[in-house]
C-alpha cells in the first residue's frame, strides 16, 4: 500500500504532462483522420510506459474510430481483467485553440480532461504503480474505442467479444460528483414520425389531416410514459415538422430519449411505442431507433468489486461512494453479458461535454493508487465472476 501511495505521488509530474500530452491529441469522434492520429499517440504511449503488449489487435472501425485491443499478460497473479477507456471526445477539431489546456491549483481543464482522457492516464499508471510494488496483476486487456460519444455503433460487438472471457470489467469513465458507478441506466433512442395530408388551411381545412397535431397527442402520451420513482424518464428533445403556416403539416417527426433502470420498464415502453397509432383517418405513426445501450444493473459481482475499491480507499486512508446514474458507458454492454463490471474509476472533477470541463489531479493520484490495489487483489483473489455465481448458488 505505502509502495503504491509513493510510487504515485512521485510520478505526480509525470503523469500530468502525459495527461496534457494526451489532451493535446484532438480526437473528435466524427473525424476519422483525427482520431487515427490520436489512436496512433495513444498506441505508442501505452508502449512507452508499460512496454510493448503481448498481443495487440486493430479492428477496423470503418467510418469511425478503429478498436484497439491490447493484451497485457499476468504478472503473479491470475485471472483476466478487461479495461474499458474510449479515446474520443465530444469537441470539434480546433476546439484546442480556444480552449488550451491549463492547470490552477489543483484543476486541469481541456477538452477532453474529464470525459475521459484522464481516466486512461490513471489506468496505465495504476498498471505502472501496481508493478512496481511488485503486486500480483491479473492478464489485462485494454479496449480502446473511439466512438463511444456517439453510441459505440462500431465497436459494441468488439467489446462484447473482447470483455466475454475476462473475471471482470474495469471502465475508466470519470466517476460522479466522486462516486463509483455501480449501476446505469439503460439507453433507447427513437424517431417517432407522423405522416398526415397536406391541403389548404385557409381556403380547405377539413380536407388536410395534420401530422402536427398527430405528433402533439404522441408527444403527450411519451412524455405521460415518465415513471421518474421506477428510475424511467421519456424526453421528445427536438420537434420538426410542417412547412408553411398556412398549410395543414404532411409530416412530423420528433426524436426521443428513453433511459430506463430495469427491463421490466423497457418492455413497458417497447409495448407504448409499438401501440403508437393516429387519431385521424388518412394519417400514419412510424416508430425507428432502438436501444443504444442496455440496462448495467448492480449485480453480486458488481458489488464485489466496488467492495475491492472501497477497501482499497480505506488502506490508502480515503473513502469511495457508489452510485447509480442514468448515463450510459460500454460497461453496459459487458454487464448485459452477465459480467462484473466497475465503472466511474477515472476523474474525479467535473463538467462533462461542458467548458467548464476540469478534472482534479490530486483526484487522479488518488485514483490511480486506489486502481492499483484493486488490480493487485484481483490478480490475487478468486475471480470476481467466479465468486459471485457460487455466492448466488
Amino acid at each position: 500500500m505505502s509502495a503504491v501511495r509513493t510510487y504515485i505521488e512521485d510520478a505526480r509530474d509525470a503523469m500530468v504532462a502525459d495527461l496534457v500530452a494526451y489532451l493535446e491529441q484532438e480526437t473528435p469522434s466524427d473525424d476519422r483522420a483525427a482520431l487515427d492520429a490520436g489512436l496512433d499517440w495513444v498506441r505508442g504511449w501505452v508502449a512507452e510506459r508499460l512496454g510493448a503488449p503481448d498481443q495487440e489487435r486493430i479492428v477496423d472501425g470503418g467510418p469511425h474510430g478503429d478498436i484497439a485491443i491490447l493484451d497485457i499478460a499476468a504478472s503473479g497473479g491470475a485471472g483476466q481483467v478487461a479495461i474499458l477507456c474510449h479515446y474520443d471526445t465530444v469537441w470539434p477539431l480546433g476546439t484546442l485553440a480556444g480552449w488550451p489546456v491549463s492547470i490552477e491549483g489543483d484543476r486541469l481543464t481541456g477538452p477532453g480532461a474529464f470525459d475521459m482522457k484522464s481516466g486512461l492516464v490513471q489506468a496505465v499508471w495504476a498498471i505502472r504503480a501496481a508493478r512496481a510494488a511488485g503486486l500480483p496483476l491479473p492478464a489485462i486487456r485494454l479496449v480502446l474505442n473511439g466512438d463511444e460519444e456517439i453510441g459505440s455503433p462500431a465497436s459494441r460487438p468488439v467489446i462484447e467479444a473482447e470483455v466475454v472471457d475476462c473475471d471482470a470489467v474495469l471502465v475508466f469513465e470519470a466517476s460522479a460528483e466522486g462516486a463509483l458507478k455501480t449501476a446505469r441506466k439503460g439507453v433507447g433512442i427513437f424517431e417517432v414520425t407522423a405522416r398526415g395530408i397536406e391541403g389548404h388551411a385557409g381556403l380547405d381545412p377539413e380536407r388536410g389531416v395534420s401530422a402536427i397535431d398527430e405528433i402533439a397527442r404522441v408527444v403527450l402520451a411519451l412524455h405521460g410514459a415518465s415513471d421518474l420513482a421506477a428510475g424511467t424518464s421519456v424526453n421528445v428533445g427536438t420537434l420538426h415538422g410542417g412547412s408553411r403556416s398556412n398549410v395543414t403539416a404532411g409530416t412530423a417527426t420528433a426524436l426521443v430519449d428513453v433511459r430506463v433502470s430495469d427491463d421490466a420498464e423497457r418492455a413497458r415502453i417497447d409495448a407504448l411505442l409499438a401501440e403508437l397509432a393516429p387519431h385521424r383517418d388518412g394519417a400514419a405513426v412510424e416508430v425507428a431507433g432502438g436501444w443504444n445501450r442496455p440496462v448495467m444493473p448492480r449485480s453480486d459481482g458488481t458489488a464485489r468489486l466496488f467492495a475491492l475499491a472501497e477497501s482499497a480507499a480505506e488502506e490508502l486512508g480515503t473513502v469511495v461512494r457508489e452510485i447509480s446514474v442514468g448515463g450510459a458507458s460500454d460497461g453496459n454492454f459487458a454487464a448485459a453479458l452477465g459480467l462484473p463490471v466497475l465503472d466511474g474509476l477515472g476523474a474525479v472533477g467535473d463538467g462533462a461535454h461542458a467548458r467548464h470541463e476540469w478534472i482534479s489531479i490530486d483526484g487522479m493520484l488518488e485514483r490511480s493508487a486506489i486502481a492499483a490495489l484493486v488490480l493487485g487483489r484481483l490478480g490475487s483473489a478468486e475471480p470476481v465472476a467466479q465468486a459471485a455465481s457460487a455466492a448466488s448458488r
